[in-house]
C-alpha cells in the first residue's frame, strides 16, 4: 500500500533556542492521506543520540511495542518526551497522524522538561508528568487549533522559549564545560574515552556519571550512536559498498558494521537500504515482519 501524501516543514529554531533545541518539524498527512489507515503498520525508529518532544495532534496516542512479536503493545498519550536511545525502538503507525517537535541538544532536558537527561534516557514519558496536567493538555490544545505549519511551528516555539526563560531566571546552568568539551571528540572516529577522562580531572566514576547525567547515554554509547550515524549518512548513496562505508565510519571491518547496524537499527545494513532513503531512521514493517522482511519507509 503506498503511504499517504505528507505536508512536512523542518527546520533549525529561532537562534536563541539553538543551544537548547537542535531542530523543530511539523507534518501532517496531505488531503489524499488524511485519516489514511495502514492496520499492523509499524515503524523502526532508528537512534540519534539525543531526545525529542513531540505533540501528536490528531489520531491514536502514542503506541509502542517491547519486541516484533508483541501484539499488544503500550500508550503514552498524544504529548510525550522521547529519551536519548543506543538502540531502535518499534512504534505503531496505523494511523496517519499530524504532529509538531523537536529534536534537543545535549543537556536541555532541564532548562525546557525540567528533568535530568538520565531520568529520560532508554524510555518514552508522558509529557503531564514533567509540565504537569495542565500546562501539557494546554500545550496540545493550543498546538492542536492551529492548522497551518508554520504558525504552529512558531507556536511552539514560543512554548519553548517561556519554559527556557523561566529556567534562566531560577538560574539554569549549560552543559558542564568537561562534557561540552569531549562532546566533539566523542563524534569523531575513534575517540580516546579514557584520555578524554584524564583531560577533564575527574575520576572514571565521576566523568561517566557527569556525562550520563547530561547526555542520557555514557561516552561510549554516545560515541556508539554517532559512528552509526556516520554510517547512515555514507549509505546515503546506494553504490557504495558496506565495505566503503565501514573503513570511512570508522568500523573495523564490515563484519563489524553488520553487527553494529543490526543492533542498533533491527535489521541488517542491505535489509534497510532495500526500503529506500526517503528518511533513513524512519522504517516501515509490518506488524509479522521479521528483520529482513521490510517494506517501506516514512518520515516522522
Amino acid at each position: 500500500m503506498p503511504r499517504p501524501e505528507m505536508r512536512q516543514l523542518t527546520r533549525a529554531p529561532v537562534p536563541h533556542l539553538r543551544p537548547f533545541v537542535r531542530q523543530v518539524w511539523a507534518w501532517a498527512p496531505g488531503a489524499e492521506g488524511a485519516g489514511a489507515e495502514r492496520p499492523g503498520a509499524r515503524e523502526h525508529v532508528l537512534p540519534t543520540g539525543g531526545m525529542h518532544l513531540v505533540f501528536r495532534l490528531s489520531g491514536p496516542p502514542l503506541k509502542l511495542f517491547g519486541h516484533a512479536a508483541d501484539t499488544e503493545g503500550r500508550t503514552y498519550g498524544h504529548a510525550i518526551v522521547g529519551g536519548a536511545r543506543s538502540s531502535f525502538y518499534l512504534r505503531d503507525v496505523s494511523v496517519a497522524t499530524r504532529s509538531v517537535g523537536a529534536q534537543l541538544q545535549p543537556g536541555a532536558a532541564r532548562a525546557l522538561l525540567g528533568a535530568p537527561e538520565d531520568a529520560l534516557s532508554g524510555q518514552h514519558t508522558p509529557l503531564d508528568a514533567l509540565w504537569g496536567a495542565r500546562e501539557a493538555a494546554d500545550a496540545l490544545g493550543r498546538l492542536h487549533a492551529e492548522a497551518d505549519l508554520a504558525r504552529q511551528l512558531a507556536l511552539f516555539e514560543a512554548m519553548l522559549s517561556a519554559r527556557l526563560a523561566l529556567a534562566l531566571r531560577a538560574g539554569l546552568r549549560g552543559l558542564h564545560p568537561a562534557i561540552a568539551a569531549a562532546l566533539g571528540p566523542l563524534a569523531g572516529e575513534n575517540p580516546a574515552i579514557g584520555a578524554l577522562v584524564a583531560d577533564s580531572g575527574y575520576s572514571h566514576r565521576r566523568f561517566i556519571a557527569l556525562f550520563r547525567g547530561a547526555i542520557g547515554l555514557t561516552p561510549k554509547e554516545y560515541a556508539r550512536v554517532m559512528r552509526f550515524d556516520r554510517a547512515l549518512a555514507l549509505a546515503a548513496d546506494p553504490a557504495r559498498p558496506w565495505a566503503e562505508i565501514a573503513f570511512e565510519a570508522g568500523y573495523a571491518d564490515q563484519a563489524h558494521l553488520s553487527r553494529e547496524f543490526s543492533a542498533l537499527a533491527g535489521m541488517a545494513p542491505q535489509a534497510w537500504r532495500r526500503t529506500g532513503a526517503t528518511s533513513p531512521r524512519h522504517v516501515t514493517v509490518p506488524a509479522n515482519a521479521a528483520n529482513g522482511q521490510i517494506r517501506s519507509r516514512r518520515p516522522r
